[in-house]
């Protein structure tokens, strides 16, 4: 569960996960960015080392995807580095 929100249909299903992503939002301050924001990639050095902040390109631990209530792809927020 992330601020509230159940990401798995079922409690054994597998769909949303915790990942290392290289994220493109506008602020820091936010806590879900649409799937196509997000870069997956291998582990945290390389999301560190993708990052551009200068370009609002911020490593991240998310976890999703997830669709939203109004159908959207997202992925949550868990921790910005």
């Amino acid at each position: 569960m992330v601020n509230g929100y159940s990401l798995d249909p079922h409690p054994r299903a597998n769909f949303a996960k915790e990942q290392f992503a290289v994220v493109r939002i506008p602020r820091i301050k936010r806590d879900r960015v649409p799937a196509m924001s997000v870069e997956i990639v291998a582990d945290l050095e390389t999301a560190i080392a993708q990052s551009n902040p200068d370009e609002k390109f911020y490593p991240a631990k998310v976890v999703g995807p997830a669709r939203s209530s109004e159908g959207a792809m997202l992925y949550y927020i868990i921790e910005m580095y």
